[in-house]
């Protein structure tokens, strides 16, 4: 993430946009499920703070989250290159560049899956609405945006340690 007192830039190639440090931040028991996924906070390098932009590499296997629908969060997502399967509670559509998907505040549960032997990049954006909650409806887990980050817990609201 960019330093808040750094001059942001005015334009920048977005694969000259450092990767984003550290791995998930899920918990432990579900954080290996999205190994092989890359993020560069477009957004944040420009100081963008009411909505996030990402450009985001799937390697071949990976998943770019669980299966989840945000409370208060609208997520958009566009296909650069490679095939993903989005995957929802009300089905699966094999994407391919050029198509793209949104999924408004409470609506389906979604996450996309690279069932293929090519990477798959896309861009991801989501506005940052304060008190956003996830639901994830395959796992035991269920996360809360307090000051900026996600807390995690299980569904009995006991929470994970990372």
């Amino acid at each position: 993430m960019t330093d808040e007192t750094s001059p942001k830039p005015l334009a920048a190639l977005a694969t000259e946009i450092p990767l984003r440090e550290g791995k998930s931040s899920y918990p432990a028991a579900f954080a290996a499920r999205v190994e092989g996924r890359a993020k560069r906070q477009l957004g944040n390098a420009f100081g963008l703070s009411n909505f996030g932009v990402n450009l985001t590499d799937l390697a071949p296997g990976a998943e770019s989250a669980l299966l989840h629908r945000h409370k208060t969060q609208d997520e958009f997502i566009y296909i650069l290159s490679g095939h993903p399967t989005l995957k929802t509670d009300q089905g699966e559509v094999r994407l391919a560049p050029g198509m793209c998907a949104g999924f408004p505040a409470g609506g389906v549960a979604h996450h996309l899956v690279n069932e293929t032997a090519t990477p798959v990049r896309y861009l991801e954006i989501g506005d940052r609405s304060p008190g956003d909650s996830g639901t994830y409806p395959d796992d035991d887990l269920e996360a809360h945006l307090i000051e900026g980050a996600y807390v995690f817990t299980n569904k009995k609201g006991e929470r994970y340690e990372s």
